[in-house]
């Protein structure tokens, strides 16, 4: 007989096998003594299993994540969940009301981990999320967009030296995967040092939409609910398993000069090294003009969007790879699957097409 789960308590609230519950967990007041709180949303499942954190807008201007989890709550399958699903849309709510990456006292919320009770907002929130929902799991997914007037390609970011959080990466099935270093004060390395392997998930850029970027990630999610048994296996037989390439490094193409910059290429497109010609910053007369290339051959996974530019600064993110034509196919691939709405696990009267 199968196991029966068990309960789960959040911020003094007890969520039962079977049942469904949205918590609000409150951080405490701003000065004009409103109250700054977490919603968090909670699925026990009547069977035992994992209990996997889904969070996104940790910076609070990410918002392809908080649209990700809406779509993911709407899939049918999760009535049968085995184990227990925690989903943070919002953690960073004042600074999504204020369309901010940041917290009132300016802070970065994902360099503030492991946070203390008597810290500042920044550090009382990530203390709080840390022991209320990432303590309480197994396993998480941090859902991130590019910084503003940044784009990312989807690609995975993780700890890929660790066999459970690499299997959880490939099945996630986003076209690229980097072997990322722990930054100080992230949730991700917050996680990793207790022990719960955790997927920081990449694509689009702040303040928008990016439907692409929307549908592999809930497609994603769901996959490594299928990996972890939290799901059974989907039956639709016609969608392939996506393979991911995995990125030797990546670096990023400077600014060879101030002035306003052209991109020419886009992202997932494959570069060669000194001869494709990928963006110009010129003055607003057009009567200087410098030319930017790579020094390696890759893909682009990321890129300024603002036009207007100063010397030293970040243009282009390029991924090495051991085959790079093989990555670009699986680009290529990851778009072409993202386009067939056929597949789509939840309903589609209110999304946009492709």
């Amino acid at each position: 007989m199968p196991k029966r789960n068990a309960p789960i308590t959040i911020g003094g609230v007890t969520v039962t096998p079977g049942t469904r519950r949205t918590i609000d967990l409150t951080i405490g007041k701003l000065y004009t003594h409103s109250e700054l709180t977490m919603p968090v949303q909670v699925w026990c499942g009547k069977q035992s299993g994992p209990v996997l954190f889904i969070s996104a807008a940790i910076h609070g201007d990410e918002l392809n994540g908080v649209e990700i989890i809406r779509r993911l709550l709407k899939v049918k399958a999760l009535e049968r969940l085995k184990g227990t699903l925690i989903t943070v849309p919002i953690v960073n709510l004042h600074g999504f009301i204020n369309h901010s990456r940041y917290l009132p006292d300016r802070r970065d919320l994902n360099r503030s981990f492991p946070g203390s009770s008597s810290g500042s907002i920044a550090g009382r929130l990530a203390n709080i999320f840390l022991n209320e929902i990432v303590s309480k799991s197994t396993h998480g997914i941090d859902l991130h967009t590019g910084a503003i007037n940044r784009s990312n390609l989807p690609q995975i970011r993780a700890d890929l030296d660790d066999d459970c959080t690499r299997r959880m990466a490939q099945a996630f099935g986003a076209p690229l995967m980097l072997n990322s270093n722990l930054r100080d004060g992230s949730l991700r390395a917050a996680a990793v040092k207790r022990g719960i392997p955790i997927l920081l998930y990449e694509a689009g850029e702040a303040l928008r939409f990016d439907e692409v970027s929307i549908r592999a990630g809930v497609h994603g999610i769901l996959n490594v609910m299928r990996e972890l048994q939290m799901l059974a296996p989907s039956r639709r037989k016609h969608i392939k398993q996506m393979q991911p390439v995995v990125a030797r490094s990546s670096f990023w193409v400077r600014a060879p000069h101030s002035g306003i910059f052209r991109s020419l290429v886009g992202d997932g497109q494959r570069v060669q090294a000194n001869k494709t010609l990928i963006g110009v910053v010129s003055d607003p007369f057009g009567e200087t003009e410098v030319e930017v290339y790579s020094p390696y051959s890759g893909l682009v996974i990321g890129q300024m969007k603002m036009p207007l530019v100063n010397e030293g600064e970040a243009l282009f993110h390029i991924a090495k790879f051991a085959r790079t034509d093989i990555a670009l196919g699986k680009v290529e691939e990851f778009h072409e699957e993202m386009l067939d709405e056929s597949i789509l696990p939840y309903p589609t009267d209110d999304i946009p097409s492709l």
